[in-house]
Formats: C-alpha cells, structure tokens, sequence
C-alpha cells in the first residue's frame, strides 16, 4: 500500500514512526532523483499536518542516516509549500548538466528565492556554486535577476561563521539565511493567522533586505500581535451592530475537531492552511471553518461569527469548498457548500472598519433547528439540512 494510502486509511498506524522508518515504506526505500520512493514520500509529506514536519526535520537533524540529508530537502519544500511559495524541488545529488539548487520557492508576488537547505554550518559552504545556480536559473529565464536571492536554510541556530562568510563576500547582498527551526517556527505562526496582508509580511522578512531602518520589522511583529490580538477575541466578537453582550474572553478553540469530523464526512484529508482555511493536499477542496460559545439562553442559543472577503476569495479559488460552523462544540457543525453560502452575504450585517471588514453571520437554534439570521426584511435561513451526522458513513 502506498504511504499516502496508509496514511488516509490508518493513520496511527505510522504517526509515531521515525522518519527513517517512513521511508523504508515507501517504493524500494530509497530516494534518488526520479526515483518512485522519493515521489511517494513527497506525496505522504503533503498529506501530513505541520507538527509532524517538524518532528521529521528534527530526526533527519540529530540522527544521520541514509538519505537523511534527502529527506530533509524534502521535508524543508513542504513546509515552503506550506508558507504559500510554489515550490519545485531540486535534485538531490549534482550531475553535470543540470542545475543543482535543492529547492526553488516562487512568492505570490513574483520573487524567487534558490534554496539550499544543509544540515550544519560546520563546514564552510562555497557560496560561488549557490550563486551560479541563480546565475544559471537568470540566464535560463527561469527566474528574474531583479526579483530573485537566495535562501540558505541551515539546521543549525547558531549561524555565526556563516553569516560571517557571506558578510564578507559578494554575495552579501543576495543571500539570506535561517535556521530550520525558525522557518518552522514561521510556518506555525502563519497556520494561526489569518490576514493575507500579515503572510505576506511574514513572506518579506525571507527576501535580503538592507535593515538600517527597522520599520518593516516593526511592522511585521505590529500586524501579527494585532491579529493575534482579533482573533484571541475570536469569531465571537462579531456580533450583530448595536447588539450587547457578555464582556469579551478567549474561547476555547474547536476548529481542529470541528475539521476532524468534516474530513470523515467528505473523505478528503485536509490540512491547516490558516487559523479558519483548510485545504486538501491537492488544494482541490477549501474549508472556512468558524466557532462561536453558545450566547443566550440554553433552550434557545445563538452562535456568532465573522466571515471575512479574504475568505471568500480563497474559496472562490478552488473548485469545492465549504463554509463551516461550529456551534458551541464539535459535536454542532453545520457545513455549508459556499456557492449556496455566498447568495446570502448580500442579506447579512456588515461592519466596516479602517483596518477591517466582514459580515455577521448570527445562527440561532431553535429546537432542533439551526436558523441563519439576515437583515430584518428577510426571513431565516434553516440550515438544519447542513448539521453533520454524529455517526458518518464509513468510507466505501
């Protein structure tokens, strides 16, 4: 059985596994260019969450072994691909002919970074062969020399001796450098966020710059701490205008096990793209999923959330996608296919601000009934048709 099938099928079954293990599953356990091991590995990266592409960089890291410097360069394009770089990933060995970068990440804006992911900085890296690989990728027309550096990934924090040799050579100007764990640290802050603006941001600071001035790392740690900051109030803060409630508190996030049981219901395993977007690993199917306590009367609760335009545009980009609702806990999730969803925007509340916008979307229960309020003029919603079985079917 092919990893990814075994993954789908019986995760436990390899979650504890050492990366070395994993791959010994996979074809004829070794990854060589071209290789059908190697692809099915890169096919079972896509499929698993982030924390476990954590855990393999830290096996590939303090354990040597057969291809563990392979492994890594594939597990280091995962997780660019999990930052939101269109990735292709290099060869693992140099032939003549061919260049020889590990990975190449195009950014949503244009730019592209060569990237070479190494183990240890212990021995001096010959930054000439890194920079003839941008050279050769420029002169290609693969990438732009304008719009273009190099993006050195070390496991190592402690980058002194590096960052002195490209200090001191011509190259300054062209490289950056990070450690594995801070990109992977990168990677788990951008899956609790959700404004495009602040990934963006977050996608900058990978680009060389000149830092004399500071401004754009302020800005960066000013805009996450501020979306942190409107999200520690969570969905639940969208209340409908003028409407009081109870002061402001930090919910109990549930979209993890809200996700769990939408994934048994459509059979697609889907991963952390944000704090609210999940995608399937082919990105074929999105899922904006949003929980709310209950507020109100416990015979009769309602469940407040906010449903943001960026969320609307990553739905609108992929050819199924949903919208779902957890209301007070996961055992209440409604999942609502968004091209139904989106003829209701037009009839929901809406609050404007400078540096924000979204609609309210106010479910009430009513019995056993789960109603969608819009404006005053129109009637509810019944979305009761759209709560999801306590007991999914099992997968045929």
């Amino acid at each position: 059985m092919a990893l990814r099938d075994l993954w789908i099928s019986s995760p436990a079954q390899i979650r504890d596994k050492h990366v070395q293990q994993i791959i010994a599953f996979a074809g004829d356990g070794r990854l060589l260019d071209g290789g059908g091991a190697s692809d099915e590995f890169r096919t079972f990266l896509s499929h698993v969450p982030s924390d476990l592409l954590a855990r393999y960089a830290s096996d590939c890291l303090t354990e040597s072994f057969t291809n563990s410097g392979h492994a890594l360069q594939d597990v280091i394009n995962e997780a660019g691909r999990r930052l939101g770089f269109t990735v292709e990933a290099g060869r693992y060995r140099g032939v003549a002919g061919q260049i020889g970068f590990d990975g190449l990440w195009r950014f949503p804006t244009g730019h592209a970074s060569v990237v070479e992911v190494k183990t240890s900085d212990a021995y001096r890296i010959d930054l000439n062969t890194i920079a003839n690989y941008r050279k050769a990728l420029i002169a290609g027309g693969a990438i732009d020399g304008q719009a273009s550096s190099i993006l050195i990934v070390v496991g190592r924090q402690d980058t002194g001796d590096l960052e002195a040799q490209i200090r001191g050579s011509r190259h300054a100007w062209d490289i950056r450098v990070v450690s594995i764990e801070a990109l992977l640290r990168l990677l788990a802050l951008k899956e609790e966020l959700e404004d495009p603006v602040t990934v963006r941001r977050i996608h900058d600071i990978l680009i060389p710059r000149e830092f004399t001035r500071l401004d754009q790392i302020v800005d960066i740690l000013f805009s996450t701490a501020e979306e942190i900051k409107h999200e520690d109030l969570s969905e639940d803060d969208s209340e409908e205008p003028g409407h009081r409630h109870e002061p402001k508190f930090v919910p109990v996030a549930f979209h993890e096990a809200c996700v769990e049981r939408i994934q048994l219901t459509l059979r697609v395993p889907l991963l952390r793209e944000s704090r609210a977007t999940f995608v399937s690993p082919d990105r074929a199917v999105a899922v904006v999923c949003s929980v709310s306590k209950e507020h109100g009367r416990s015979d009769a609760p309602g469940y407040w959330f906010a449903f943001h335009p960026h969320q609307q545009q990553s739905l609108e980009a992929v050819s199924t996608s949903f919208v779902a609702f957890g209301c007070g806990s996961p055992k209440q999730v409604l999942l609502v296919p968004f091209p139904e969803f989106r003829q209701w925007l037009p009839n929901l509340n809406v609050t404007e601000r400078d540096d924000r916008r979204y609609w309210h979307v106010h479910i009430g229960r009513d019995g056993s009934k789960f109603l969608l309020a819009r404006n005053k003029s129109l009637s509810k919603v019944d979305l009761t048709r759209f709560l999801l079985s306590s007991k999914p079917e099992p997968a045929g």
